[in-house]
């Protein structure tokens, strides 16, 4: 392949992937998805503890790994904010 090639081709693929972010957009950050969650935050919150309650029963090894995970990424932002 030659280098004329690979950059049209580059260049095409960055026009997709624009084009998938923005229709991806539609779903993910809309007026409606965050009213949703500012209407019924209760009910959110109640979904939310039975899921951990029904973790812990079920496979608390999922769980210690979720912890774990939040307990990496809570010190990564610990360091970027005294590295700044």
């Amino acid at each position: 392949m030659d280098l004329e090639t690979l950059i049209k081709e580059n260049a095409s693929l960055k026009e997709t992937i624009i084009k998938l972010e923005e229709k991806l957009k539609k779903y993910t950050n809309s007026d409606a998805h965050k009213d949703y969650y500012e209407k019924h935050k209760d009910e959110v919150k109640i979904k939310g503890k039975e899921y951990l309650q029904k973790l812990k029963t079920e496979d608390p090894d999922k769980l210690k790994s979720y912890w774990k995970k939040s307990n990496e990424k809570r010190k990564l932002k610990k360091n970027e904010i005294k590295i700044e």
